[in-house]
């Protein structure tokens, strides 16, 4: 016997297991969601938890409702966009020629 350790493959806290030691479980329910991709999860509630309308799937991450043919849309995902597009969002033509405008009369000033 190697150490002799009486504890060995223990943890802190663990007791005997059983409804006794521990009181009784709450009653508990199973709710079937759906997600777009046709998975099934069915997580479980304490019967008198409020239910939640969506549930993210756990194996594609998309949200799923109850209903199975009217499942939740999947979250539209943008493009990545570059920094310039994002400028191009935010100022027009004219403010892109008026900018370019005052940046080089700034340098010509400047004597470059």
């Amino acid at each position: 016997m190697a150490g002799g350790n009486a504890i060995r493959g223990s943890r802190v806290g663990a007791g005997p297991m059983g409804e006794s030691e521990r009181g009784e479980a709450a009653p508990r329910q199973r709710i079937s969601y759906w997600c777009a991709n046709g998975h099934e999860s069915r997580p479980s509630f304490a019967s008198d938890a409020p239910l939640p309308e969506t549930w993210d799937c756990p194996r594609c991450g998309y949200p799923a409702g109850q209903d199975k043919n009217a499942t939740p849309a999947p979250p539209k995902t943008e493009p990545y966009k570059t920094h310039l597009a994002y400028v191009r969002e935010r100022r027009n033509e004219a403010d892109g020629e008026a900018i370019l405008t005052e940046a080089l009369e700034r340098l010509r000033s400047r004597g470059y």
